[in-house]
């Protein structure tokens, strides 16, 4: 039979590999591998008549009919003496690592990498993924050429990522001046991770055949696992009051208020829309948050100190822009003043966030319901058609709320 999307798409995998052949065009197949993951090929004969095979492409990503143009122009070189093969193992032997991660980056902006949740990578995780490629990636690898990567060269990219060899402080030509970059085991584990990543999307292009970062060890790093004391709370409730009354920027005093209430990412409270808000049922109904959409329940408090803000007419945000942007953008230096304020040292947004699930565990709520409080993908509410949530979820957000405000003697 001839090779058609629809008998590609019949053909189901099974516990081995198997090949399925163009009855049309001799020479041109796809493979069906076990994961279900389908790869068109050519097999051909060169000009010594050693039989040599190229795959083409993955189903999905090109269609059957482009496959077949593809086989032919394949065969056609193959008559006039050409061998493909043995040309894209050349191409694969001299591709460095800086052009690798170039044509990762361009897949990325095309959305076609995958980040978490089998969605497309973001534009601020493209954004830091840039970043951490021009700034430790390529100095350290970029000449390298992938074929002949190996476990030293990785973990040697550890060792100097981790002790600070490309640490540098660099002109960023914007308003934000210059760019601090540093290193550290935190930054060397990430932009390992990062690495990892890109070396299996060389795996599934062809490039190489193994993953030469599978297996390294990366350094720990302390993790973010602060929280707030009681007195704490009550010394950035104080702080917050004494702002305000001092003129403090109202966003600056609105967010901090509303992470921690909610326990909410500073992103999901920076740029939250009012669309996004349902005060009779409770909950924000988040369109894009870190794990994709996300309805969150909240506590009554929060429902109030959200309906005590004034709407800014012709802004969609509820914490509007200052000068110019989108959103408020104006939260890393507001923090700063507040927590200094409070004598808060070592206290990010984040520990917010992480204080407002200790909370809820102190209250003894399953873990279950703080991570749907949270929004964690395994546990999180992302069906938009949702209208009621569970009440059980209300209660417990209505409970750690209050509790919030109670430590930080605010009255709302």
């Amino acid at each position: 039979m001839k090779l058609t999307k629809r008998l590609v798409d019949k053909s189901l995998p099974r516990s081995k590999q198997y090949t399925v052949w163009c009855g049309e065009l001799k020479g041109f197949g796809v493979y069906i591998m076990p994961s279900g993951t389908k790869t068109y090929f050519v097999d051909y004969r060169n000009a010594e008549n050693i039989r040599r095979r190229i795959t083409i492409g993955r189903h999905g990503k090109i269609t059957t009919e482009e496959a077949r143009r593809l086989a032919i122009v394949t065969f056609g070189s193959a008559v006039k003496g050409d061998d493909p093969a043995c040309r894209r193992d050349e191409l694969r032997k001299s591709i460095t690592v800086k052009q690798l991660c170039e044509q990762y980056l361009q897949m990325a902006e095309k959305g076609l990498i995958l980040g978490k949740s089998n969605r497309p990578k973001k534009p601020s995780t493209i954004s830091t993924d840039k970043g951490r490629i021009l700034r430790h990636i390529i100095p350290l690898l970029g000449n390298k050429k992938i074929a002949s990567l190996n476990k030293s060269d990785i973990n040697r990219f550890v060792r100097d990522v981790a002790s600070g060899k490309t640490a540098m402080i660099k002109d960023t030509g914007n308003l934000r001046g210059k760019a601090i970059v540093t290193g550290g085991n935190g930054t060397a584990t990430r932009t390992t991770g990062l690495l990892s990543g890109i070396m299996s999307y060389a795996v599934s292009e062809g490039f190489i055949e193994h993953n030469p970062v599978w297996g390294i060890k990366r350094p720990a790093y302390n993790m973010r696992t602060k929280r707030l004391s009681v007195d704490e709370y009550v010394r950035l409730g104080k702080a917050l009051r004494d702002a305000q009354m001092h003129g403090e920027t109202r966003q600056v005093i609105d967010a901090i208020m509303l992470i921690a209430i909610t326990g909410c990412r500073r992103g999901e409270i920076t740029k939250l829309r009012w669309s996004e808000f349902e005060d009779n049922n409770q909950c924000l109904r988040l369109e894009d948050s870190k794990e994709g959409a996300s309805v969150r329940p909240i506590g009554k408090v929060v429902c109030n100190y959200l309906n005590e803000i004034e709407i800014k007419q012709d802004c969609e945000m509820v914490l509007p822009p200052i000068r110019s942007g989108l959103y408020f953008g104006g939260l890393s230096k507001g923090w700063k003043r507040i927590a200094k304020l409070a004598d808060l040292e070592n206290v990010t947004p984040h520990t917010l966030r992480h204080s407002f699930a200790s909370v809820a565990a102190d209250l003894n709520y399953s873990e279950s319901t703080i991570a749907a409080m949270l929004g964690h993908s395994m546990h999180s509410v992302t069906n938009r058609y949702i209208h009621q949530l569970d009440s059980v979820l209300i209660a417990a957000a209505d409970d750690v709320s209050d509790h919030i405000v109670n430590y930080m003697n605010i009255d709302l």
